[in-house]
């Protein structure tokens, strides 16, 4: 199916070529497969942490798991996440925001941002229990279908992965796509819930500050909700 093998070839560094016959609003009609993407890319996780934690010490284990995730994803959102981090707390212009998000160098508050994300989650991992572990695989897909959501504010440039997302993009998608986090946060239990609820307000806390900075969104916005989203839930699942 062509949506689907768009879906892992734009989300994951497996060996899924893109189609060369790439039309425009792509990205937004292979959405509805994000949180599936997401599943694979967290099943695949928990796999490692399995192993890592079986063979080495609880931080080394966390930090191994973290390396196998980011090599699965090619860094795809961390890229965004430090964009933003460059882009919506500069005291600038909004205009000079988006210039800024623009910009391929990465500048202080984007390695702060990138390292203290870094740390979060590795520390996150190392922390985890056989249990718990399973609050990888609701992070991951849950955290990749609230880019649907997102894909409903203002684009605040008329050009980039952010308009091509909006071009093909149905508001379908998120009722549908959402079988997958929502089960998963059933399976889990109360902490499942409360979990995916914490996630889904920290990324409604991510789009408003968007909405505050630039006026709406942009690819690196959905970066960016991607790792804060994964994040807060990977601590959600250590609460208790």
């Amino acid at each position: 199916m062509r949506t689907l093998r768009i879906a892992f070839g734009l989300m994951t560094t497996f060996p899924v070529r893109l189609p060369e016959d790439w039309s425009a609003g792509d990205s937004g009609r292979a959405a509805g497969w994000y949180p599936l993407v997401g599943l694979v890319i967290g099943a695949l996780t928990w796999l490692a942490w399995k192993g890592a934690i079986f063979l080495f010490p609880p931080l080394v284990a966390g930090i191994v798991t973290l390396i196998i995730w980011v090599t699965l994803t090619g860094g795809l959102h961390l890229d965004g996440l430090a964009d933003c981090c460059d882009g919506l707390f500069a005291s600038v212009s909004p205009a000079r925001r988006l210039e800024i998000l623009k910009d391929p160098h990465v500048g202080a508050f984007g390695v702060i941002g990138l390292i203290l994300i870094l740390f979060l989650k590795a520390a996150a991992l190392a922390s985890l229990t056989h249990v718990s572990s399973f609050g990888i695989l609701l992070a991951a897909s849950l955290a990749r279908w609230c880019i649907l959501p997102a894909g409903l504010f203002p684009l605040a440039r008329p050009s980039g992965m952010g308009s091509d997302f909006a071009a093909g993009f149905q508001r379908s998608f998120i009722v549908w796509s959402a079988i997958i986090p929502l089960t998963l946060a059933i399976l889990l239990g109360l902490r499942g819930i409360l979990s995916s609820v914490t996630g889904l307000g920290a990324a409604g806390l991510v789009l408003w500050l968007a909405k505050s900075r630039i006026g709406g969104v942009t690819g690196d916005v959905f970066g960016m909700v991607v790792e804060i989203v994964e994040s807060v839930i990977l601590l959600a699942f250590l609460i208790g």
